[in-house]
């Protein structure tokens, strides 16, 4: 197995591109991040060229922090701010080599909503095209992020295969998924084609992936068996320093 380090909970108390040093010398695979927008595209690129790992995604940003928001895509009336947003992460994934872009939907719902969602990945889609960049979106659990958007993974298949982008597909974060849905082994399996990537955390802490619901030395062996070979990535929050909380990647592998 191969893994990413997501560095918007691993070592967040640096700065990226430290944070992507750090995750070379720990024995990631590969980086990941959430909002990366406060680092110069050129302090990131020169740190992945440094250490050799791949950025493989980003997200957009959530919209006004103060107003509590978690994306723009599918909010009615805001389109020319969403795809504001994409634009704004295409730039940072085109500058950086990252090959993911994960289009955020925000606290929204019904039919209004789903136009708008729709309408704003058919843009991201055509947009990353040219680039060869996949655009991804994610089903968020109704703890974490009550009255988000999509939170199920039927939800987001549907949306997929309606909007119908070859470069448009699903982020199959296994501690959300459990969450929501559980029977996290097949529904990967059913949803197989349509998966992009795959994070994982303990559940229900969002700690490391050594404890919990899920048994993740017995998932991941199934995940490959169904023939996933990319990185996997970590999108845990530790209990203390990050390095103190890495115990699992050496076992995993």
């Amino acid at each position: 197995m191969r893994f990413s380090a997501n560095l918007g909970f691993l070592w967040r108390d640096r700065r990226l591109p430290e944070g992507i040093r750090a995750a070379k010398v720990a024995g990631f695979d590969a980086v990941e991040c959430h909002w990366p927008y406060d680092t110069d595209p050129a302090e990131t690129a020169t740190a992945l060229r440094e250490t050799g790992l791949p950025m493989l995604g980003l997200n957009t940003r959530r919209g006004d922090l103060n107003r509590g928001e978690n994306g723009l895509a599918a909010l009615p009336g805001r389109e020319m701010e969403a795809r504001a947003a994409i634009d704004e992460a295409l730039a940072y994934a085109r500058a950086t080599g990252t090959g993911a872009v994960h289009v955020m939907a925000g606290f929204s719902a019904g039919p209004r909503a789903r136009s708008a969602f729709a309408g704003s990945l058919a843009y991201a889609c055509d947009e990353a095209a040219p680039d060869g960049i996949t655009i991804l979106i994610e089903p968020l659990n109704h703890w974490d992020a009550p009255g988000y958007f999509l939170t199920t993974t039927g939800q987001a298949a549907d949306i997929i295969r309606e909007v119908g982008a070859t470069n448009l597909r699903l982020m199959f974060d296994c501690y959300h998924v459990q969450i929501m849905e559980g029977d996290v082994a097949r529904r990967f399996e059913a949803l197989r084609p349509l998966v992009g990537h795959i994070q994982i955390a303990a559940v229900p802490d969002r700690g490391a992936p050594d404890h919990g619901e899920l048994d993740y030395s017995w998932l991941l062996p199934r995940l490959a068996d169904l023939g996933w070979s990319r990185p996997v990535g970590a999108e845990y929050q530790p209990a203390g320093e990050t390095e103190a909380s890495l115990t699992w990647l050496g076992n995993f592998r």
